[in-house]
């Protein structure tokens, strides 16, 4: 087997806002706010892979315990012979506790970050020569569709992370159904959700004391002055993060030190002392909650795991 990874360009065809289009309506909302997708540019998704790494958050240690202590019943579950497609691959990294208990025929990662996929889908095929491997590079949250040719005996699409808890509940809701409709009749998601837990943890995942999480923030500026040419002082804003327990969710936001403005393309964006930019939700849920919500979007819960501390789940859920 080639370890040469295929490539599909899925921005080729794609409709809808650019970064630049998305920044420019963000920073004129009331209250201002962007998507937590633009964190993800390169160095982005580096300091993400740190953050990872960081004692404070337990999500990634947690959810790759799990994975790794049932991979075998995931294997049982999904069958062999399957076409797996990680949603937001990042580096690859936890689809590797799967890989050898599964044995696809093939792999698809999808990322919005080009650079970043293309390096982590190249070290997998090397490591995995038995394995196909393709690189849709593509912005999924927005549109769903396997590239022509990328087949198999069944279809199981991996989500790890929590990452669906970036969306509102009803946002989740059209995602998955979304998700329902662009894959096989019959095939299976496996999906990480992070639950509702003590104050203190939660928030402490998201203010990390090497500070790597705000530099992860902080980054969003940063690259809206690289990429766009945005007038902005970086250093004069800084990281928050909170739990809000009416929203069952973690907000991030950007604050301002003081009176200032962003300008960009001639438009200029002010911002009072204390005002945010709104940059990230990372909604939590009950076992029985997320169910409720996959039930609505289409999708049979058939299997769930959790951490014996009940931090974190893995859901497998069935499109039949």
């Amino acid at each position: 087997m080639s370890t040469a990874v295929q490539f599909h360009d899925q921005h080729l065809d794609e409709a809808g806002l650019s970064f630049r289009d998305e920044v420019l309506a963000g920073l004129g909302r009331s209250p201002k706010a962007l998507s937590p997708k633009y964190f993800y540019d390169e160095r982005g998704s580096r300091l993400f892979e740190s953050i990872c790494e960081q004692p404070e958050y337990y999500l990634t240690r947690t959810e790759e315990g799990i994975l790794s202590a049932v991979a075998d019943e995931i294997a049982a579950l999904v069958g062999s012979e399957s076409l797996m497609v990680e949603l937001g691959s990042g580096a690859s990294r936890k689809v590797r506790l799967l890989l050898e208990a599964m044995r696809p025929s093939r792999y698809l990662g999808m990322d919005i970050s080009r650079d970043f996929l293309l390096q982590s889908t190249r070290r997998l095929a090397a490591d995995y020569p038995w394995l196909e491997v393709h690189a849709a590079w593509g912005d999924f949250s927005r549109r769903l569709a396997l590239p022509s040719g990328v087949e198999g005996r069944r279809v199981v699409a991996f989500f790890p992370g929590s990452s669906i808890g970036n969306f509102t509940p009803h946002e989740a809701e059209a995602f998955l159904a979304r998700l329902r409709q662009a894959l096989p009749p019959g095939s299976g998601v496996l999906i990480g959700v992070d639950l509702v837990k003590d104050l203190d943890i939660l928030e402490a995942a998201y203010n990390d004391a090497a500070g790597v999480t705000a530099a992860f923030n902080l980054n969003l500026l940063a690259r809206m002055r690289r990429e766009l040419g945005a007038e902005l002082d970086v250093d004069a804003f800084r990281h928050r993060a909170f739990f809000n327990a009416s929203a069952s969710r973690i907000e991030m936001h950007l604050v301002s030190r003081r009176r200032q403005a962003i300008t960009l393309d001639g438009q200029c964006f002010a911002f009072e002392e204390g005002e945010t930019l709104h940059t990230e939700n990372s909604c939590k849920y009950s076992v029985a909650g997320f169910q409720a919500l996959a039930g609505r979007a289409g999708y049979r819960p058939l299997a769930v795991w959790c951490d014996d501390r009940a931090l974190f789940s893995v859901h497998y859920l069935s499109s039949d």
